[in-house]
């Protein structure tokens, strides 16, 4: 049996007269959300909007949203696809500028080696355990290391270079003025 309260909150809900609202409940063993659904198949109240039901029953979906699905999709697949363009435009970029890009070893004046920054990027990744100490050995051994290209070869990127060089310098002849105050 509905009681007065539900019987109100169902009327404030629906809009519905208090003989509509009671027969809704009683029909539903009072149940609220049943009966919001029992006088929508009734015609007595709207839908809600963007269709459906107020159950989570599900009902089959009408021409319109199948549509809408159908389109969700399409744009899920495009988007994917688009964002899938974009990166591979991406790395093509990266690719074209490590490889226009090359890292120079010096010693003595003359270059020892030139490598695209590509190919270091690789050493360092997959060898660097082998990569960095060489790298930082051979500054030791008097290496200077310097970019050329249009990305990297820039006087603020080589000055970075330079510092590394001339910081090793600098260990190098502390070790050499100690050996030498010792001896």
């Amino acid at each position: 049996m509905a009681t007065l309260e539900q019987v109100e909150r169902l009327r404030e809900k629906a809009n519905v007269s208090f003989e509509e609202a009671k027969a809704a409940l009683e029909a539903t063993d009072g149940d609220l959300l049943n009966a919001l659904i029992y006088l929508e198949k009734q015609g007595k109240v709207a839908p809600p909007a963007g269709g459906g039901y107020y159950s989570s029953q599900s009902a089959a979906p009408t021409a319109e949203q199948a549509k809408s699905r159908e389109q969700d999709k399409k744009h899920s697949g495009e988007s994917f696809a688009e964002m899938m363009r974009c990166f591979g435009r991406f790395c093509g970029k990266v690719l074209d500028k490590g490889n226009n890009n090359y890292l120079e070893a010096e010693r003595r004046g003359g270059t020892v080696f030139s490598l695209p920054v590509t190919v270091v990027v690789l050493l360092v990744i997959f060898l660097f355990w082998v990569a960095i100490p060489l790298f930082i050995v051979s500054l030791f051994f008097g290496f200077r290391y310097r970019f050329r290209g249009s990305e990297l070869g820039r006087e603020s990127v080589n000055r970075v270079m330079d510092g590394a060089s001339d910081t090793a310098e600098e260990i190098k002849r502390s070790f050499s003025g100690e050996n030498r105050k010792s001896e």
